[in-house]
């Protein structure tokens, strides 16, 4: 016998409320798994924050008011908004004001812009746990696209000159290509890769397009069994960009090759 609209609506509601708890009991499943070194149940716990959903305290105004403010908080110099993982954790903090239920993904690429992290039940015994900035870009982004931090990244010492050298010419048919830089990085999970970095001229047209072609155009050059992967060196929230701006020599570079020698007497 089928129900009336109205069971079907409190069945709804239910059904939602039980798939809340659920995700909520996974996200304090792997809190408790988290521990220092063990980067694989940390990325457990990423994992089941961008399915889930937090419990952010809200400091002024009200869930959806243009006023309204997530509580913060600064832990070793960097920020972070607190949050519970569950109702029940919001309840045994004694939070006394307003809340917002927003999803892990959400809150991700709510904070991350602004380099915020999530503190995961301040209240908790030992302190709960910090997910930084670069997690939430991760989270909101993608985990599977983004490789898992910490991450060590140093000077590439593989010689590959043919795979440079073709890049390079690649490059220079690109006119879209500013300058390439490259990095080694080794992920906290996975397997090591060489990164390229792309730098490119604001404004024109088909930049990714033409990028893609310069990569398709020197793959020949790479050893098997190499990982290799650009990056956009625009991106100003992307650790090995970051890195590599501050790190790294181009080994293109289109405008000191225009440029030529400056000719001129002698001083």
């Amino acid at each position: 016998m089928a129900g009336t609209d109205e069971e079907k609506g409190r069945s709804h509601v239910i059904a939602g409320a039980q798939g809340g708890a659920a995700a909520a009991g996974h996200v304090e499943q792997m809190l408790l798994q988290v521990a220092p070194g063990r980067f694989d149940a940390y990325e457990n716990l990423l994992a089941s924050v961008a399915g889930g959903q937090v419990w952010m305290l809200l400091w002024h105004g009200t869930p959806g008011s243009a006023d309204a403010q997530y509580g913060s908080m600064e832990v070793g110099g960097h920020a972070y908004a607190p949050c519970f993982t569950s109702p029940r954790e919001l309840a045994a903090s004694g939070w006394t004001r307003d809340h917002e239920v927003v999803s892990g993904r959400d809150i991700a690429q709510t904070l991350y812009p602004d380099r915020c992290g999530l503190w995961l039940n301040p209240h908790a015994a030992g302190g709960g746990v910090g997910v930084p900035w670069p997690d939430l870009r991760r989270i909101a982004v993608g985990l599977d696209v983004l490789p898992a931090g910490p991450l060590q990244i140093a000077e590439p010492a593989l010689q590959i000159p043919q795979f440079y050298a073709l890049l390079s010419q690649a490059a220079h048919r690109t006119p879209a290509v500013r300058s390439l830089r490259r990095a080694w990085v080794q992920p906290a999970l996975g397997e090591p890769y060489l990164a390229v970095g792309v730098e490119v001229y604001e404004g024109m047209p088909q930049a990714v397009e033409g990028v893609r072609m310069m990569m398709q155009q020197a793959v020949g050059g790479v050893p098997d069994g190499l990982a290799v992967s650009t990056v956009a060196m625009g991106d100003a929230y992307d650790p090995v960009a970051l890195w590599m701006r501050m790190h790294a020599a181009a080994f293109f570079d289109r405008d000191a090759y225009t440029a030529g020698p400056a000719w001129g007497p002698a001083r």
